[in-house]
């Protein structure tokens, strides 16, 4: 019998400095692909006291107004109070983007759209496994979920008043040792951001630290008592029993978090990889995604990975996989397709043949994966936040300069290849 053992992961909330960087970064993306569907961006932003930095390459027909786009995104997420050191409003920006080089744009583009060249080198991985509905390690989809909630109640305005916009999390959950299943939650980390809702009686060190821990104490106190239960009610009956065997909690256990977002912590687009894609199970390139548009193929072919690997799980080919793809720039076709199934595979052939097999009945150049998950669209902002995986496909409507348009978001969450694997593998 083998041991039990615990695995972690975290996520941050939409608040966070690295996250508000990223989704200035996708809203640019996003708002250049509406105008132009061609459009080349590359773009990265810094945020801190009271200033946002922009930096990057950008090739399209039209301009759009990159400053009021950045300043749009802070409002929405909420650093909308001088009090935070950083709002929408009042911030300063500096934009220094220029135009795509020659030199790689050359390499990239082919008069045949399919013949378009890979954006860059490098490997990109897929995951995917069965412990939830999402296909997703319960570690991130829980952590993810916390984080949501916190959002969700700190927006409503009618609990818990005092949250403000930057939180993190972090989900420790017991496995079996033998079965590789999920048995308990072990740890739940919150850290949120806060007003000062408590002041002390007076000036003296001893008022101040009395007023710190009946602040602390509330913020634990409805934690426990309205984030988690709200959180618990929204899952799968099966994961809300990993809840009943007890679990520690910890809140904020640095102390008082007031000083947070860009005003306590420099963000940078591309910091938050891990929590973007699986938590720490799998494996990662190296790459991030926001602020790339999709003929970079350190976000498209993340994509295509993680579009086989899960419909791959959901037709039960294996339990958990890893579906690796790797690019040379300015080449369409991959140098490399690898699985791994580690040990869990349902199926006859080996994970050689199962990577052969993909290989040959997908086209994984960059072109055509952009077609098939529809990806030449305004449809990243979203994929900004709470992770880029296990997320729901859906058809929304957006407005980009007053016009509206009908996206589908999250087209590499799709199951429309199960049938089409079970086929394959004689499931």
């Amino acid at each position: 019998m083998k041991h039990n053992y615990l695995f972690t992961s975290e996520s941050v909330s939409e608040g966070h400095p690295d996250k508000v960087a990223d989704q200035i970064s996708d809203a640019i993306v996003d708002n250049f692909l509406a105008v132009d569907n061609n459009a080349k961006v590359a773009c990265e932003t810094l945020v801190t006291t009271g200033q946002i930095i922009l930096a990057g390459e950008v090739r399209s027909e039209k301009y759009v107004d990159i400053q009021q786009i950045a300043r749009e995104v802070v409002k929405r997420i909420g650093y909308d109070k001088s009090d935070y050191k950083f709002d929408g409003d009042s911030c300063g920006i500096l934009c220094a983007i220029h135009e795509q080089s020659e030199d790689i744009f050359r390499g990239v583009n082919r008069g045949d759209a399919d013949e378009q060249g890979a954006g860059d080198q490098g490997l990109m991985f897929g995951y995917a496994c069965n412990e939830t509905p999402h296909f997703m390690p319960i570690t991130l989809d829980l952590a993810h979920e916390f984080m949501k909630e916190l959002a969700a109640i700190r927006k409503e305005g009618h609990q818990m008043n005092y949250l403000r916009p930057d939180a993190k999390s972090q989900m420790t959950v017991e496995y079996d040792g033998t079965s590789k299943k999920p048995i308990r939650i072990h740890t739940i980390v919150i850290s949120t951001q806060h007003d000062e809702f408590i002041k002390p009686a007076n000036a003296t060190e001893e008022a101040k630290k009395i007023a710190d821990e009946d602040m602390l104490r509330q913020i634990h106190d409805d934690v426990q008592n309205i984030l988690i239960p709200r959180v618990i009610a929204k899952l799968p009956e099966d994961e809300q029993k990993l809840f009943d065997n007890g679990y520690e909690l910890l809140v904020n256990p640095t102390g008082k978090f007031v000083i947070g977002g860009p005003y306590g912590d420099t963000g940078l687009t591309g910091r938050k990889i891990i929590v973007d894609t699986y938590g720490g199970r799998g494996a990662h390139g190296g790459g991030a995604f926001s602020g790339k548009d999709p003929s970079k193929v350190d976000r498209s072919a993340a994509y295509m990975a993680r579009y086989l690997a899960k419909n791959l799980v959901a037709a039960g080919v294996a339990d958990e996989i890893l579906v690796q793809i790797a690019y040379a720039i300015g080449v369409a076709e991959p140098v490399s397709v690898h699985v791994n199934t580690y040990g869990s595979s349902n199926v006859k052939e080996s994970d050689v043949e199962i990577a052969q097999i993909i290989a040959t009945a997908f086209d994984l150049r960059p072109n055509n994966i952009c077609k098939t998950l529809k990806l030449r669209n305004p449809i990243y902002e979203e994929t900004a936040a709470y992770g880029h995986f296990g997320r729901d496909y859906e058809i929304k409507q957006k407005i980009f300069n007053g016009e509206e348009r009908q996206v589908e978001l999250f087209t590499w969450e799709r199951l429309d290849l199960v049938q089409i694997f079970k086929e394959m593998f004689s499931i």
